[in-house]
């Protein structure tokens, strides 16, 4: 059975937490890639960044709803979310804007298991993890290509 080891790609083209957000879009045109591993400068990950991380930048910002009653002001979302969406749109590194809750796999999991991790999680590109390095990753082409041989 083919394993992560067997179809990941190991020259991984990734960013670090404090790539600029410029920067970030010309690799994205120049790559050829969706999405990227951030990572730490001792290949450490610490996230993942992808195309729609970028182009979320330039949506508008919604305004929490807010009722006021007797000199009381209600949120009826959460504070904290609008903070950290403030904090995307005007980001400009990547580490403000990349996921840091990432699914991972190391070079023994297994092709379905990608599938799955993949499937349940939404995720289009599962960084595989040696030793709390990245040592390659497995995209949905990479699994393609793999039911092909």
């Amino acid at each position: 059975m083919l394993k992560a080891k067997d179809i990941m790609t190991r020259e991984v083209i990734s960013v670090s937490p404090e790539t600029q957000i410029e920067e970030l879009a010309r690799l994205f045109m120049e790559k050829g890639v969706n999405a990227m591993p951030v990572v730490t400068e001792d290949n450490k990950l610490f996230g993942i960044v992808t195309e729609t991380d970028l182009v979320a930048q330039d949506r508008p910002l919604h305004i929490p709803t807010v009722i006021n009653i007797f000199d009381w002001v209600i949120y009826l979302q959460s504070q904290k979310d609008f903070a950290e969406e403030v904090e995307k749109i005007t980001a400009q590194q990547v580490g403000q804007i990349c996921a840091t809750d990432v699914v991972t796999c190391d070079p023994e999991t297994t092709v379905p298991q990608i599938a799955q991790l993949m499937t349940e999680n939404k995720a289009h590109l599962i960084p595989v993890l040696e030793q709390d390095k990245v040592v390659g990753v497995v995209a949905r082409l990479d699994i393609i290509r793999a039911m092909g041989r």
